[in-house]
């Protein structure tokens, strides 16, 4: 199940949330409750290590290496 990061529009709550791939409903904020949330552009991780903020295979700045 990938993890999606969702944002309130009602209480401006940031959150994560497992989520099955067929889900036709977003999650309700766990702060408030609302259904009001909008799914954010997160970055992904990758398999072969590395940092995907910068374009070196061999950075540490996430503790990969």
């Amino acid at each position: 199940m990938p993890i999606y990061e969702y944002e309130c529009t009602k209480c401006g709550k940031v959150f994560e949330a497992l989520v099955p791939m067929g889900a036709k409903d977003a999650p309700p904020c766990p702060t408030c409750s609302s259904r009001r949330v909008k799914k954010k552009i997160s970055m992904i991780a990758t398999g072969k290590g590395g940092c995907t903020s910068c374009a070196s295979s061999s950075c540490s700045s996430k503790g990969f290496s």
